[in-house]
């Protein structure tokens, strides 16, 4: 994709050769290239064209049935805020009292879009000028236009004091060296991004999940958002918009754990009980809140696994029954699940080194019966619990 095919795509010829692919993408790629050209589409528009429809196949895990209508690149749909995750945020924008945004390295615009639905006025840029040119257009598609100006800009040149709250999502991988770990790295760099709540106090920073909590900005609020169990974004919430020092949302349900000022879960034995904590409440360290909300303990006070003596419902974690316990040891759990009839097993782990793969085909499995298999430590020792 480039700017030339993008306005291509966006002439009559182009929305009929959207249509075209939509109808045969999903099958045979050579197939579906032919079709499109039997109907006299050029090569590269058809091929634009095609591009187009699988993205918006996938797209719609992201947004919906909005995505039917957006354009994409692949690095930028993959790249692209969760359309739950943006209108959760930009309800709280408005509910905030935000009326103008401006937001630094929009992406494809799922951000400014899901502000613009909320009224929001929104001034969005992207240092790419594909990527500036695909948001324009998508704004332009979901007919929030009107609300949402974009620009080709350096996100460091934005007179961000114009506005009533900034909202920023720095580029945090490069073509050729994948993600960013280091945050001097990104564009712009965690100086700039660090310095914006000074500015603007009414900051809103989107950053990977393992950001590291020592940068959270002093009284801001840190927020991990997991999407149907997956962990996706952290995002740091500064000045007045900042509620809580620690928030883990689950969406699309909406659940949230907040710090409550517990210092630690407490330490005992294993329960007849296990919960694997969501993602997002591991993340925003809030074990030892979750451990409490369910009565619960840990069993070493490295690992992130809270156990309980009788069940306890709770959105927040996985439950598994435990029906035994013993000191890791290949041969004795191999013994073990032989005389289970165990022949389907799920392994997670926390605090083991071994590789789950090879420890499933070193067991040799057998049988009909399935069963859950946690690789953890207790008290500092390698311990296996075998569940259902």
């Amino acid at each position: 994709m480039d700017l030339e095919l993008l306005a291509a795509l966006r002439t009559d010829e182009g929305s009929a050769a959207l249509a075209a692919a939509a109808e045969v993408a999903g099958g045979d790629p050579l197939a579906a290239a032919t079709a499109l050209r039997s109907r006299g589409v050029p090569p590269a528009l058809a091929s634009a064209a095609l591009t187009q429809a699988d993205l918006r196949i996938r797209a719609a895990a992201k947004f919906g049935a909005a995505g039917a209508s957006m354009v994409f690149t692949r690095a930028g749909l993959e790249q692209a805020t969760r359309a739950v995750v943006a209108d959760r945020r930009a309800a709280r924008l408005r509910a905030a009292g935000v009326e103008t945004l401006a937001d630094l390295g929009c992406g494809l615009g799922s951000d400014a879009l899901a502000a613009a639905r909320q009224g929001i006025k929104v001034y969005a840029v992207d240092a790419d000028p594909l990527t500036a040119a695909l948001a324009s257009a998508n704004a332009e598609a979901a007919g929030l236009a009107h609300l949402v100006t974009v620009e080709c800009a350096d996100a460091t040149s934005v007179p961000v004091e114009q506005f009533d709250a900034v909202f920023a999502d720095p580029a945090r991988r490069r073509a050729g060296r994948g993600r960013l770990m280091d945050p001097r790295s990104w564009s712009p760099p965690w100086d700039f991004i660090s310095a914006l709540p000074g500015r603007v106090p009414r900051t809103v920073l989107k950053l990977a999940p393992g950001i590291d909590h020592a940068l959270l900005p002093p009284g801001a609020e840190g927020e991990w958002v997991s999407v149907d169990g997956d962990l996706v974004e952290a995002a740091f919430w500064c000045g007045p918009l900042a509620e809580f020092a620690r928030r883990a949302i689950l969406l699309p349900s909406g659940a949230e754990l907040t710090g409550s000022g517990v210092e630690a879960a407490p330490v005992g034995p294993v329960g007849a009980y296990l919960y694997d904590p969501d993602p997002a409440v591991v993340r925003s360290h809030l074990v030892a809140e979750f451990a409490a909300s369910i009565g619960g303990r840990i069993a070493d006070p490295e690992i992130a696994y809270v156990y309980t003596d009788t069940p306890a419902d709770t959105v927040f974690g996985r439950r598994l029954e435990i029906t035994d316990v013993l000191p890791f040891s290949l041969k004795r759990l191999r013994i073990l699940l032989r005389e289970r009839g165990v022949g389907r097993l799920e392994i997670r782990k926390r605090g083991s080194a071994l590789e789950p793969e090879q420890l499933r085909r070193d067991l040799r499995l057998s049988g009909s019966a399935g069963a859950s298999l946690v690789l953890t430590r207790v008290a500092g020792a390698p311990t296996v619990l075998l569940c259902r």
